[in-house]
Formats: structure tokens, sequence, C-alpha cells
């Protein structure tokens, strides 16, 4: 498990994350989203050892990260920029990352490699930043570490490559119980990829849900009542949860709402709906209405 317990992490006057708790468990596929400068990249370098906390406490599988060689032999980290591997070939870049990590696999390596099918004596600034990007996933991907981090890793691949990527981390993950974590801007991406997903906002967690439950427990319902005389407003449907937006243009009402169809269907009933359509949200939507409830301005996340 990958555990920030009070995390506090500083840069000068600028307090990137301030007192998070957060729990990653073994095996999960996690997601991190948020606005630049929210604190996500600033999570996965505690996580990597890169950054040491001024605060709180930063653990993988119970042992504190920074300046610990076993903790972070556990943990493979994939930055954001590739440029300062620059003058290496993938062959002498794989060879540098197979010292630091007693697990690597040359076969994992080979197979890999031979999906993706990059020169192996060409040097990494010749690549394009898709290429370099294919690199270090597999070479990740190789070392076999139970925990690896992702900082935008998908951002410079063609749609057929970013299949292939992802294609590449979901089997490593079925095949030995893999950790992933991925930090983004991209919902879409964090909802094909991650079954759970916190969202940061000015260094703190606005909230940590697993992403089926989050999803199936909120409705955006449209309806028609039969009493067209009659203006309902939300205190009408006080017995339902929770409601996160209430509406209506003329006779048609936009409500979205917290908890389970049965029982938002059962607190319509006594108000004849004639039509009662529920209609799945995006995770876009959801986050949006969240927020709002939180007294967020959901504009800042875009």
């Amino acid at each position: 498990m990958m555990v920030l317990k009070g995390a506090v992490k500083k840069f000068g006057d600028f307090t990137a994350l301030n007192g998070v708790d957060l729990e990653i468990p073994k095996g999960t596929a996690f997601g991190l989203l948020g606005s630049n400068g929210a604190g996500k990249s600033t999570i996965l370098r505690l996580f990597s050892g890169i950054y040491k906390q001024e605060g709180g406490e930063v653990l993988i599988d119970n042992e504190p990260v920074y300046d610990n060689v076993s903790a972070k032999q556990k943990v493979f980290f994939i930055n954001d920029e590739t440029v300062q591997f620059g003058g290496y070939t993938l062959l002498e870049l794989k060879n540098y990352y197979k010292q630091f990590y007693p697990d690597f696999s040359e076969e994992i390596f080979e197979k890999l490699e031979g999906i993706v099918k990059l020169p192996l004596k060409k040097k990494i600034n010749t690549f394009s930043k898709g290429m370099k990007r294919q690199a270090i996933v597999i070479i990740g991907l190789a070392s076999c570490a139970p925990y690896l981090l992702l900082d935008e890793a998908f951002d410079g691949l063609d749609p057929t490559m970013r299949i292939i990527v992802k294609k590449m981390v979901v089997d490593a993950m079925c095949e030995r119980e893999l950790t992933v974590v991925i930090s983004s801007h991209n919902l879409k991406e964090i909802n094909e990829m991650c079954d759970t997903a916190a969202l940061l906002h000015q260094g703190k967690i606005v909230f940590n849900r697993q992403l089926d439950s989050f999803k199936g427990n909120i409705h955006k319902i449209q309806a028609v009542f039969a009493d067209r005389t009659r203006t309902f407003t939300k205190e009408d449907f006080k017995d339902m949860p929770e409601i996160l937006h209430f509406s209506n243009n003329q006779s048609i009402y936009h409500i979205i709402a917290k908890g389970d169809e049965e029982t938002i269907r059962r607190v319509l009933a006594p108000y004849e709906p004639i039509v009662a359509d529920m209609i799945p949200l995006s995770l876009e939507e959801i986050f949006i209405y969240e927020l709002e409830v939180l007294g967020y301005d959901s504009k800042v996340f875009a």
C-alpha cells in the first residue's frame, strides 16, 4: 500500500500539499485529477522519493520513502519530461535503469520493444515525444517494480500507440498485480484506466472515490408530471437522498440526484410522472455537480 499521512510539501512560500491523507491499495489503478498546480505531480514525486515532505509521512509498504533504497526500488516513476536522458540510446537507458531494479526482466523488455519496434541504438534525443514516452514506459514495465507512477504519461502518443501502451499497462496489472497511479487532466483517460480517483485542488484532496460506485450512485432525471398547472420546487422532493441540481424548462424538470434508482422513482411516484427518464451522466458531469455542492467553482478544474 502507498500512504500519505498528513503530508505537507512546500516550495518557499508556496504550499503544494497541505496535510494530505491518501491510501492507495496494492493492485489498484488510481487516478489523480486536478488543474495545474493542484499537487498531482508533487504526490508522485513524494512517492518516488524525489521530494522530501516538510510534514507528515510518506510510506510504501509501511516504509518511509525518502532516502530509502528498498522502498524506492518498488517504484518506477515516469515523468512528463524525458530530456534528461537524451544522450542515451534505448539500450543504454535500459541498462542504466537495470542497475537500480533487481527484478528487471530482459524478457519483458524484449517482448514490449518488439511490440513498439523502437530503434535500440539511436539516441533518445532523436526520438519524437511519443517515441520517448514509449521507451520509458516499456523500461518501467520491464523493471517489474510493483508500483508504476505515470505523470501525464499518454501525452504525445498518437491514438493507435495510446491504445497499445494502455494495453501493455493493463496487461501488466492483470499479470502481476501491478499498482498504477496516473496523473492526468483527461477525465476520459482516468475513466478508462482507473477504478478509483482523487480530485485535488490547491494542495488538498476534494474527494476520493471508487468510480463505479461514484457513477452508479448519481442519476440525471428528466421528468414531466401529470399536473401541468403546478410548478414543482426542490423542496417537493425533500425525501430524495440528495439533490445536486434542480431546474425546469416549462413542464420539463431536470434533476441530478444521489441515491439508487429505486428510491428516486419511489419519491417521484406520488407526483404522477408521465415521463421519468434516467439519463447516464459522464464522469465530467458528475465531478462538476459534486464540486458545485461542495462550494467549488468547477471552472477552476477545466
